[in-house]
């Protein structure tokens, strides 16, 4: 698909719910009691896996509209083993949050997925998920793996990489615990697990590096509203950023503190964003955000930043090619286990389109122009919805347009992404 170039973008927008939180409201409704009405869904072809998945279990998901589900919830330990794999498609975030419901209970479970699914470690899941008392196999360290219920046994874990995956698949599995789970982290991670255990009437207790529930009796969730995607987002902040004269409006997106790290980052290059219209939606800050063109100045990333905008790394590399001056990213080495290793992606495609650029073992360095980046060539989305996304932004913001090969792969986490992109300019793209 072929990118043209674009003058500016204006308009106003809402982006499709956060699939972080759609993931998670499918999954704890699921063990919940009664009925739970998820309204603003985030409806992708991960979130697609994701229903399967749960009806693949035995749970009743009934599809009121595009946007609304009604989940029919089994109880705790109501799951059953189906007669085939469940298949998590190209889901991560269900392939490693499902493991930690699943040990609670009874029978055997077998999770797969894509090619690029099958190729992410799993291991960071399954050894403390052994240690708590399921029985977990692994196919050399990757899935498919086997999850049996057992006795679970409440732990204190470490996590050895921040990564709100494996410290959600802990606090899950917790749920069937007799006694606190806790799990320790070196650097704050999202938290909308922590937040819609709460909701459901858990019991959480959060300190600055460390969170603990205590097993409940049963979860009840009632309705839960999804707000706007904040990387769903992000792809449009970065192109009214960079495209003068543009003039962008992103309504009810969530604005959990650690998901918007681009923000605060956009903030000290001297991007123009103003947030408005501030509310709480499912328990999480959401707001408006009205944002201008400015000039950019380069910044370093450093490793304590990076769970707060891992999936918007690569746009950051756009905008920081764009800035005046360098900008560095490090100990984001956790890139390179993604849907593909996104700092090669990253680094090779945009090179190849002009950007000074350069990989590093944990990162990248880039030397700023102020200048639209010339394009001509394509970008591989090897089969990441980010690096497709990243490619189409770069084609909207460059001199001569961008090529994305595999733009299909957007549909991952956005299937409107190319509809929406194309009215906010009023061009058409080939």
């Amino acid at each position: 698909m072929k990118i043209e170039p674009a003058a500016a973008i204006d308009g106003h927008i809402a982006v499709p719910g956060d699939k972080s939180l759609s993931h998670r409201a499918v999954l704890l409704s699921a063990v919940g009691e009664g009925e739970t009405r998820i309204s603003g869904f985030g409806r992708s072809e991960d979130t697609e896996a994701t229903i399967a998945a749960v009806r693949d279990l035995g749970v009743r998901v009934y599809e009121a509209d595009h946007e609304t589900l009604r989940v029919f919830g089994n109880g705790l330990r109501g799951l059953t083993p189906p007669k085939k794999p469940i298949d998590c498609g190209n889901a991560g975030t269900l392939m490693r949050l499902l493991p930690g419901l699943l040990a609670g209970q009874e029978g055997t479970f077998e999770l797969t997925g894509d090619d690029s699914l099958r190729s992410r470690p799993m291991e960071r899941i399954a050894e403390p998920l052994r240690r708590m008392g399921a029985a977990v196999e692994t196919t050399d360290g990757r899935a498919p793996l086997m999850v049996e219920g057992g006795t679970i046994t409440p732990i204190t874990y470490e996590l050895p990489v921040a990564s709100a995956q494996v410290k959600s698949a802990v606090l899950l599995a917790g749920l069937y615990g007799d006694g606190e789970t806790t799990v320790e982290e070196p650097l704050p991670t999202r938290d909308h697990t922590e937040n819609l255990l709460a909701q459901a009437g858990v019991a959480v207790r959060r300190q600055p590096h460390s969170v603990t529930i205590s097993p409940p009796e049963a979860l009840r969730l009632g309705e839960i509203e999804v707000p706007g995607d904040f990387s769903s987002a992000a792809p449009f902040i970065v192109a009214a950023t960079l495209l003068a004269g543009s003039s962008l409006t992103v309504h009810g997106v969530n604005l959990n503190a650690r998901r918007t790290g681009l923000l605060d980052v956009l903030e000290r290059m001297g991007a123009n964003i103003t947030v408005f219209n501030r509310r709480r939606i499912a328990g999480e800050p959401a707001g408006d955000l009205d944002i201008r063109p400015s000039q950019l100045v380069g910044t370093t990333i450093n490793a304590r930043e990076v769970p707060l905008l891992v999936d918007e790394l690569p746009l950051f590399a756009l905008l920081a090619v764009h800035a005046r001056g360098d900008s560095v990213l490090r100990g984001a080495a956790e890139l390179r286990a993604k849907e593909t290793d996104r700092i090669e992606a990253v680094v090779d495609g945009l090179r190849k389109l002009g950007a000074h650029i350069r990989a590093t073992q944990d990162g990248f360095t880039i030397r700023g122009v102020p200048s639209r980046i010339r394009g001509g060539g394509a970008i591989d989305a090897r089969g990441d919805h980010r690096i497709a996304m990243l490619g189409a932004i770069t084609g909207l913001v460059s001199r001569e347009g961008v090529d994305v090969e595999g733009a299909e792969s957007a549909a991952v986490s956005f299937p409107g992404f190319y509809d929406l992109l194309d009215s906010l300019r009023g061009n058409t793209t080939s």
